[in-house]
Formats: structure tokens, sequence, C-alpha cells
């Protein structure tokens, strides 16, 4: 996984001016700060708004089930699993949607949340039980948390950053978060009239500079993203891990397909993979380009049949949740679940690029992918899941030394966005799924090699390009409980290559060639 950044150095630019309290879009939304660290701690902020206060001081955490299954779940109750795993996130949504307008008490929310997940587990227990299956693992994940973002007024003036400086607010939010930010290093920041949030994590952001974002920057609808989501990536130290050197039996070539970057007809809320048969099971869009008849109800053959974008045959689909600017602006789906009913909103990027690109293996020839092999790289949960399975990579170009995983970058005049993403590159031989999407591949090591029992395979590098979005904030769409942190990015793929596409591929990559 890629360096995290929570313990980069402070900021004398104002890499980012969000202001709680004040409304793009007539919007007043509520901005609620979080650090996503490695160490999964989520401390930070939040800066008063018109969300409830019932509300402002959380978000809802819950074990995620389908993470957690492990082994086969029985073919004959795989459609029963995913639907009690679609009803799961759907229960949370509803819940914090419930908790975010103040409509109950969080202690209510949370109480009526567990009921129905406790009666959602237990059908899914007795499905797998009669297909034959374990349902044992299912016990204990019922009961859901409030994971504490806590308020300014609580913290304001007092949160501590541990990479130097002392930061003063003049104006701020009229004492409820006035005061002065102390740093154990020594130093001194001026914050200027915007109100700046602690950040525990080391991204202490204020004074005057180029990068400068205008506003109440995030949280338009509620729910993220925060101040503190942000770092400009010129005081961004290089972090980038160097890629293994290949051994006498690596594979060092490559094969591309050119696949376009999607069309917004095809977007969608649903995941096929982790939600088949359910209608947005992602409650987040997707750009999707290469296979043209991606949604939940799409099966083998559906793909077998379908359409490409890709101009070499390849009919693979590759798939990601969309960035949309904080820019208070409408788009189709801002009425709609998995839009701006789940706090997904603003105006939708589209892509200036997406480079499809499959390497080899440092230490080994590589083997062809079985067809329909499914990989998810990244945790779409990550916020509250903590990290083990967060993979997010954003950057800008001209710094592609420096990989954030849980910033945003604000990218300098001239310089595109870039979110890249690095799939797992060995199989273990016999699976194209698992039940948690997760056991059937896994990364290689820091050598190159494979885990024991797995297989080297082409190794998908899918590296997305935006326009630079300027002095406007942007964020990832993600399930509303997770505050649209950028450590929740993630990426899709589903092998449907035909045969002797594939065959070039590997033969390519052995090879030491380029191809497309």
């Amino acid at each position: 996984m890629r360096q995290q950044t929570h313990k980069r150095g402070r900021f004398k630019n104002k890499t980012v001016a969000i202001v709680a309290a004040l409304a793009l879009g007539g919007g007043g939304a509520a901005i609620i700060t979080a650090n996503a660290s490695a160490s999964g701690d989520k401390n930070a902020s939040a800066q008063g708004g018109a969300v409830s206060a019932k509300s402002a001081g959380g978000t809802i955490s819950c074990p995620d089930v389908s993470q957690k299954l492990s082994g086969d779940v029985p073919k004959g109750s795989q459609s029963q699993v995913a639907k009690g795993l679609g009803e799961l996130d759907n229960q949370v949504a509803t819940a914090y949607q419930q908790m975010n307008k103040g409509q109950a008490s969080g202690d209510e929310v949370l109480s009526k949340l567990n009921d129905q997940r406790q009666q959602t587990l237990s059908q899914m227990g007795q499905a797998m039980g009669q297909g034959g299956g374990q349902n044992a693992q299912l016990q204990g994940m019922s009961e859901c948390k409030m994971q504490q973002v806590a308020q300014a007024g609580q913290q304001g003036g007092q949160q501590q950053d541990q990479q130097g400086g002392q930061q003063q607010d003049q104006q701020g939010q009229q004492g409820q978060q006035d005061g002065q930010q102390q740093d154990q290093q020594g130093g001194q920041q001026q914050g200027g009239d915007q109100q700046q949030g602690g950040d525990q994590g080391g991204q202490q952001q204020g004074g005057e500079g180029a990068n400068d974002v205008p506003g109440n920057a995030g949280g338009q609808a509620g729910n993220g993203p925060a101040q503190n989501d942000f770092v400009d990536i010129t005081k961004v130290q290089p972090n980038a891990q160097k890629a293994p050197q290949a051994g006498a039996n690596g594979s060092t070539g490559t094969f591309t397909s050119e696949c376009g970057v999607g069309e917004a007809g095809l977007r969608n809320s649903d995941n096929v993979i982790v939600a088949p048969g359910v209608s947005n099971g992602a409650h987040h869009m997707h750009d999707y380009v290469g296979n043209d008849a991606n949604d939940a109800f799409a099966n083998n053959q559906t793909f077998e049949q379908a359409g490409t974008s890709c101009s070499n045959g390849d009919k693979s689909t590759y798939y990601w949740p969309v960035v949309r600017l904080q820019d208070g602006k409408d788009e189709a789906d801002a009425n709609q679940l998995g839009g701006g009913q789940e706090g997904n909103v603003g105006t939708i990027l589209t892509p200036k690029a997406s480079k499809i690109e499959f390497k080899g293996n440092a230490q080994s020839k590589v083997e062809a992918m079985p067809k329909f092999l499914r990989i998810i790289t990244g945790d779409a949960k990550a916020f509250t899941n903590g990290d083990a399975n967060a993979n997010a990579s954003w950057s800008c170009s001209g710094f592609e030394d420096r990989q954030l995983t849980d910033k945003y970058p604000l990218c300098p005049q001239g310089s595109d966005l870039l979110r890249t993403f690095d799939f797992q590159g060995c199989w273990d031989g016999k699976n194209i799924d698992s039940a948690n999407h997760r056991d059937h591949v896994k990364n290689a090591g820091a050598d190159g090699s494979c885990p024991q029992g797995f297989k080297a395979i082409p190794q998908l590098v899918n590296t997305i390009s935006y326009e630079n979005p300027g002095n406007t904030p942007f964020a990832v769409d993600g399930f509303p409980e997770q505050l649209h942190k950028p450590i929740t990015d993630h990426d899709d793929f589903i092998n449907v290559m035909p045969d002797d596409l594939m065959k070039k591929a590997v033969d390519c990559i052995n090879s030491g060639q380029q191809c497309t």
C-alpha cells in the first residue's frame, strides 16, 4: 500500500480556505472534519452549520459484513447473501440521513439500526446454513456505533498539531471556534480571516498563498469533504515507493487497452461485484469504461455479449466512483439515490484521460487471468473500516513522486489532478472471486514476488487524470457515512478479454514488449 500522508509538515500557504457556516448555493451545510491516519485514528473537529447538533458530532460505524466473510458462500445462498448485504448498506444510509436531519436522537437511530441489522443478518445466516455454509461468522456483527468526530466548540482552539507551529484564528466562529492551535515543536502561524480546523494528523493549513480555495469549499451536502482533507501538493515531500528491481525471470513488458473516459449515460450507482442484483448497491455514482452493459443485473453472459469502448476489443469492465466539484450546482442525479439524496452533489468531472495498463512481475513471468476474474482495489468504507485495505493514490501531474492516500491534492496551475489504482497482481490460481472479494487475489511483496500459493498475473494499473479544478474543491463520491474522505477511493475490474487478446497481453509482458 502506498505511504500514508498523515505526518506531513506545516503549510504556510493558504492551501485551502473552507469556512464553516458559509453556504455554496445557499446550502448552509456543516463541515465535519476528520483525519484518517495510518493508525485508523479519526481525530478532528466539526465546525458549526445547519446540521442538527444531534448529528454534528460523528458518523455511523458498523462492522463491514462483506469484508468479514470468509470461505465460500454456498452457490444456493449467494443471491440471498448479496441481497442482505445490499439491505445492510441501505439501512446504514437511511439511519445516517435520519441522524443528519435531526429526525431522531443518535441513540434512537442506532437502536433501530441495530435491530434491523440483527434481523437481516439472521436471514442471511439461515440462507447460508440451508446452502450448506457456515453462518457463525455473522454473529456479533449487528452492533453499530457512533464514530465520534469532535465538535469545534469542544476542541476548537485547543487541537495540538504534532509537527510544529501555533495557529491563531483572528476572527473565526465567535468564540466557539476561536483559539490557539498549539504545536509541540515551535513556530507560529496566522490563520487570517478563515477559521482553520485542527488536524492532529499534521496537516496545518493557513496563511497566504496561490492555492486559495474560497468560501465553503467542502461539506455542501453536510457530510464532507472537510478542510483538512486537502493539502498543497507542492509542500508534500516525495514519498512514492520505488518499483522492485526486476530479476532474471522477471516480466518487464506492458499491455495497454485504450478504452476512453466513459459516458454520462452509462453512469449508475450499482456495483455488480459487491452487490449483484441490488439496485443502488454502491450508494454513489460510478464511471464505466470498457464493457457497455455493466449494471447490478449484468452477469457473465451479459458481459460476453455486450459491446465495448476499448479499441482492441477488450470487453473487460473498468469502473470507479466519480469525482465532483463542490460548486453548488445540480447534476442530473441531484434528487436521486446514489446522487444528491445521499450527499453526492456537485458537477461530475469527466476524466481527461484514463490509462489502462497491465504490467508484469519483478520476479516471475505472468500467467493468463481467467475470464471473469473480479478484482477490487481500495476500500469504499476505509474511513470507518480502517486503512487495512485502503489503496487510494492521489497526486498531480509533474508531482508523481508524491502520492497521497488520505488527502486530496491541490495542484498548481498547469498540473492535472491524478488518481492511480494499482491492482493486486497475484492470483490463487483457482477462484475468480471470493466471499469478501479479496482473498482470491493478493499484492506482491516488497521484492515483487507473489505470496506462497499465488501466481503472478498481468497487474492492472489504472491512472485517471482530470483538468485542474483550480480554486474549486472536489470530492470522490462515496457512502454517505464515509464523509467523502479521500482514503475511501477505490476501483473495480472484471476481466472479459477474449482469450486471444489475453494471450497477446501475456506474451507482450513476458517478452518485455510494450503493446496495445
